[in-house]
């Protein structure tokens, strides 16, 4: 590495803080959150907020990036890292080195994805979550994976995203669905036969958190897996803190080899598919 860069980096150390570096993984875990993300889930005032993200943008730990409204004004930031942010990350987590190129071609890829509304959405429940924890000492999100770990870590099946929720005692893994009412919702309702595939190989069984966009899709949903032979049982709703925007959501349990109606949380068992265990036992 040549030393103007490396020195660069180590410049910055003295003023990145805690926060920011939660800041960061954050977003070298999930990519693009808005404004208003980071913001109920870091800040309490939303003025610092806005002062620290442009004094983290001048180093070079983000980048950033919005688009006009079609009536005028624009849509809100979003944020990304930016080449200091990569080359911190990647120092942290012993990856190769970034080049200029390669950062700002994830920026540029990240603001052309046309998936990008589906990630902010899938982004906000667990934002939500975290808020609600934040303000609640009983509650902790103790794992929240991205569509892309949980893929890696799971291999068979493609949820929006996988999360352990925590309050006092209790423990409860589940899948999260989030739907963008893109999909014909056969093709929704079909997803959960590879969840069910998952537990019977001793993958973990969770529930499957479905969040739509309207209470009309809900209900059509629910009709949908009622109709199915395997008699999969909608759960009541699961309620998210009611920022906007407003979705509708419930849970579904994928079918076990029994048939039974519970609702379980099973971690499932010590195999070699289940990303739950290693020589040690459970691991979050």
């Amino acid at each position: 590495m040549p030393q103007s860069r490396s020195a660069n980096l180590l410049a910055i150390y003295p003023h990145i803080t805690s926060r920011d570096r939660q800041l960061l993984q954050l977003l070298d875990d999930h990519h693009v959150l808005t404004t208003d993300q980071i913001h109920r889930m870091l800040f309490l005032a939303r003025r610092t907020c806005q002062i620290r993200l442009g004094e983290l943008t001048a180093l070079g730990l983000l980048d950033r990036f919005r688009f006009a409204r079609a009536g005028g004004g624009s849509h809100p930031w979003h944020w990304t890292l930016g080449h200091q942010g990569h080359r911190f990350q990647a120092a942290a987590h012993h990856r190769p080195e970034p080049t200029v190129r390669t950062s700002r071609q994830s920026v540029d890829r990240l603001s052309a994805n046309p998936n990008l509304t589906h990630l902010l959405i899938a982004n906000e429940f667990f934002v939500r979550l975290t808020v609600y924890a934040r303000q609640h000492p009983e509650a902790r999100l103790d794992r929240w994976w991205s569509e892309t770990m949980t893929t890696k870590q799971f291999r068979t099946i493609t949820a929006d995203g996988h999360g352990l929720w925590r309050v006092a005692d209790t423990m409860v893994g589940f899948f999260l669905e989030a739907d963008t009412g893109t999909e014909p919702l056969g093709r929704v309702v079909a997803k959960l036969d590879r969840y069910a595939q998952l537990g019977r190989r001793g993958g973990p069984r969770y529930p499957v958190l479905f969040w739509l966009g309207s209470e009309h899709r809900e209900e059509n949903l629910h009709r949908l897996l009622r109709g199915r032979r395997d008699s999969v049982p909608p759960r009541d709703r699961h309620p998210t803190p009611r920022t906007p925007p407003k979705r509708s959501g419930f849970l579904a349990v994928p079918p076990a080899e029994s048939g039974s109606p519970s609702c379980p949380s099973d971690h499932g068992q010590p195999v070699a598919d289940n990303p739950n265990y290693d020589e040690s036992g459970f691991v979050l």
